[in-house]
This record gives C-alpha cells, sequence and structure tokens, in this order.
C-alpha cells in the first residue's frame, strides 16, 4: 500500500520505519530539519507527498493540523483514507473530516493512547470515522491494538481527552509525589508505595470514587497539612493544592461532582 507520514518528528518516523518494515512504500513530508527515517521517500510538500497515496497519516502537532488538511485538499479523492493522528479538539476533527470528506476522501480521527517512545507502533490507538476500518487493517498488523469506534469523527479524540483527565494530571502526581521523597531522603520508599497504589485494580477505583466524598473533609485537612510539609522542604506542590481545593468543593457539594 502506499502511504504518506505527514510529520517525520519521533511519532511519524516510528510509524514510517514500521510500516516500511511491513513492505508499504512510504512517503514522508516534514517542512523541519527532522531527519528522514531509512527506506523513506522524502517529498518537497505536503501536497506532493499525499498525491498517490491511499492512506494519510498526519502526525504533527494538533495546532496545524486543520492547516495541513487545508492545504492537501487538491490532492485527496475517492480511494484515499486522510488519518489525523493529532491531539486535536473533537470539535476540530468533525470539521476536518466534514472538509476532507466534501474531496471524497474517506477520514479517520485517530487517537493515540500512551507515548509512543515505550509502545512504538505497538501503542494502543482509538479510531473513528469512515476510514477507522483502514487504520486498523495497516496499524494491526504493526502489533497495535486499534479499537474502532462506530461513531464519527471526533468520537476517538474525545475517549482519548477523557483518558487524560486521569493520565495527565497522573502523571503530575507522581512527578511531585517521587520530587518530595527524594527532598525528604526517602525516594525509594515513595516509588514502592506508587507502584503499589497503581496495582490496585476496579477495586481501588471504587475505593477513590466512595471513600473521597464520603471522607472529603478529614482528607482536605490532611492535603492542606500535606501542602505544608512540601513547602518546607521546598518542593513545588501545585498537585496537592488543587486537590485540597477539590476535597473542600466535595466537602461542601457532599457529591462527587
Amino acid at each position: 500500500m502506499r502511504i504518506t507520514v505527514i510529520g517525520l518528528g519521533e511519532a511519524g518516523s516510528i510509524y514510517a520505519s514500521a510500516l516500511t518494515d511491513q513492505g508499504h512504500t512510504v512517503t514522508g513530508y516534514d517542512p523541519g530539519p527532522a531527519p528522514t527515517p531509512q527506506g523513506i521517500e522524502r517529498a518537497g510538500s505536503a501536497t506532493a507527498a499525499v498525491e498517490g497515496a491511499e492512506l494519510v497519516l498526519v502526525l504533527t502537532s494538533a495546532s496545524v493540523g486543520p492547516a495541513v488538511a487545508e492545504s492537501v485538499l487538491d490532492s485527496l479523492g475517492e480511494g484515499i483514507v486522510y488519518a489525523d493522528c493529532t491531539s486535536a479538539t473533537p470539535e476540530a476533527m468533525r470539521t476536518m473530516g466534514a472538509t476532507v470528506e466534501e474531496t471524497g476522501a474517506r477520514f479517520a480521527d485517530v487517537a493515540i493512547l500512551g507515548p509512543m517512545n515505550i509502545g512504538g507502533a505497538t501503542t494502543d490507538l482509538i479510531a473513528s470515522g469512515a476510514g477507522a476500518a483502514l487504520v486498523e487493517r495497516v496499524c494491526g498488523p504493526l502489533g497495535a491494538h486499534v479499537e474502532v469506534l462506530a461513531g464519527a469523527p471526533g468520537e476517538a479524540t474525545a475517549r482519548k481527552l477523557l483518558r487524560s483527565t486521569l493520565m495527565k494530571p497522573l502523571a503530575s502526581v507522581v512527578c511531585e509525589a517521587v520530587v518530595a521523597g527524594r527532598a525528604a531522603g526517602v525516594e525509594a520508599w515513595v516509588r514502592e508505595q506508587v507502584a503499589a497504589q497503581l496495582t490496585g485494580g476496579e477495586e481501588l477505583v471504587d475505593r477513590f470514587l466512595n471513600g473521597t466524598v464520603k471522607h472529603a473533609a478529614r482528607r482536605a485537612q490532611e492535603v492542606n497539612s500535606t501542602a505544608a510539609y512540601l513547602d518546607s522542604l521546598g518542593v513545588p506542590n501545585e498537585m496537592a493544592k488543587a486537590s485540597e481545593q477539590t476535597l473542600r468543593r466535595l466537602e461542601a457539594n457532599g457529591r462527587q461532582g
């Protein structure tokens, strides 16, 4: 299959190389100085890169996604799947999808569920839109689990952003906790505590949901003391202070909303 990868940064290079290894003919494009992966033909423009492609994978930053789509519209048409793999908003995905499909091409909203520097091309994906099935057929053999949603473009990105409400604050909390442990001279112990808690499964989720509201007042005071202690260690503690605000709100409302 002839595949175009627009954006040859970390993610784009990983996919381009993996797809080449699978026997696909891959053309890449990046306006910046990103190196060209071995075996990839590099085009001089996004428009040239898309010409003749059966699948276009866009792996740029979300901020330029709409501009990239607009720039290649004249090269799109029947038989092409245009897959945006950026972290755009659901609304942006719906708008791009409508614009792309006016050309006769099929659009896919693709959400990458994890850091590619760890999982590489095997990182799990969620895809929605008319082109999602082709994304599954191409990326599945790379080792990725691709969940295809029945909904329109925007559905996959919405799932990713919902997941991010957990993963991004969680990562920030872990960073804050480990730095605090290091400052207190017990980093190894804090790391052990983090690892133990993150393997709690569904029971841990239920405990968080039920216990957080039930004990909001007590926990708010505990987090207040935590923030004060971290202040004394000289450790930034935005997440602890934010947790206290959330717990105070839950205490006042008496519910999880």
